[in-house]
């Protein structure tokens, strides 16, 4: 990375250092924050090239588990749409009676593991049956309707799988219950997916995070090298650690928050990219497949834990490097 040739110096109205007035130091303290704020940010334009390039690398590195996030997200979408939350289908015995359907559908509504239960009636499947391709013209051949009562069973949100499970056991068990339709291996098969998945993206996004934080101190510690013998005259006048590191601190959160800033627009330009074709998946489901985006929450705090990390980045540099110099 080249270097700029501004020269580290104090704010020519900051207050003497042996000022003993509480009211002056705190004046004085603030003044070279604003400065140190304003210098660092003048380093970064002298040398935009370089500048761009480290902010590019970290944007892309804080990019990466947004991306992820956002697939794992709709992933998990997807699977509701294609049946994870599905109600599990009972197909009562045939012969039964509407007044026995409800007799039944009444009591497995009031386990504890069922939120709702719905009664689907023999004309009802017949009706859903002539809408399909290729069977009305079938169902007409019929002298009467074949087709049983169904119960459907909402299961109550939060409720493990081993709930489930007993819940199915259970139904099946019954004498008016001919057959038990549940998705609950496939359910658990894709939420052991999603964990992993979940966990993927922790692990992806601390070693990003790191790659930023390093990326940032490697920076910042050329910085410091090239201005070695700046700051040790400095500390030879009497400059505290403190003095001299903080330009190289809003230095790094400078980094930190324009790389979030850029991971952030890189993040809604994906989501941008993939609106047409996700509008095309969701109308071949027929309007039940809801892609969503990052929340706004996400994207705002992305920045401020970029800077965060350009901060500390740049903090463990300096104090190391200023050890080395003292």
């Amino acid at each position: 990375m080249n270097t700029s040739t501004e020269t580290l110096h104090v704010p020519a109205d900051a207050p003497p250092r042996n000022v003993h007035s509480r009211g002056n130091r705190f004046a004085s303290w603030q003044e070279h924050h604003r400065w140190s704020a304003g210098s660092s940010l003048r380093r970064l334009a002298a040398r935009p090239f370089g500048s761009l390039l480290t902010i590019a690398v970290m944007g892309l590195a804080l990019a990466l588990p947004l991306a992820f996030y956002l697939l794992l997200g709709n992933v998990q979408q997807l699977g509701n749409a294609l049946g994870q939350s599905q109600a599990i289908s009972v197909f009562l015995q045939p012969g039964q009676t509407a007044p026995q359907a409800q007799l039944l559908a009444r009591q497995l509504g009031d386990r504890p593991e069922v939120a709702a239960v719905t009664v689907k009636t023999p004309q009802q499947g017949m009706d859903e049956l002539a809408q399909m391709q290729g069977f009305s013209g079938a169902l007409q051949t019929l002298d009467a309707n074949p087709l049983p009562y169904v119960l459907q069973l909402q299961p109550r949100a939060g409720v493990d799988a081993h709930a489930l499970e007993q819940l199915v056991a259970d139904v099946r068990t019954l004498r008016s219950v001919e057959l038990v339709q549940d998705s609950g291996s496939w359910r658990q098969r894709l939420d052991a997916l999603l964990g992993v998945g979940n966990r993927v993206v922790l692990v992806l996004a601390s070693l990003l995070a790191l790659a930023a934080l390093l990326v940032v101190g490697n920076t910042i510690r050329v910085d410091i090298a090239s201005r070695s013998e700046e700051i040790g005259v400095l500390l030879l006048v009497g400059a505290s650690g403190a003095f001299v590191r903080r330009p190289y601190l809003y230095a790094g959160i400078w980094y930190g928050l324009f790389s979030g800033v850029l991971a952030a627009l890189l993040a809604v330009a994906i989501e941008l990219a993939l609106a047409a074709p996700v509008a095309q998946l969701s109308q071949a489901y027929d309007g039940k497949l809801h892609i969503g985006g990052l929340p706004l929450w996400l994207l705002l705090a992305v920045p401020l834990v970029a800077a965060a990390l350009g901060w500390l980045g740049a903090r463990l540099v300096s104090a190391w490097q200023l050890r080395r110099a003292a």
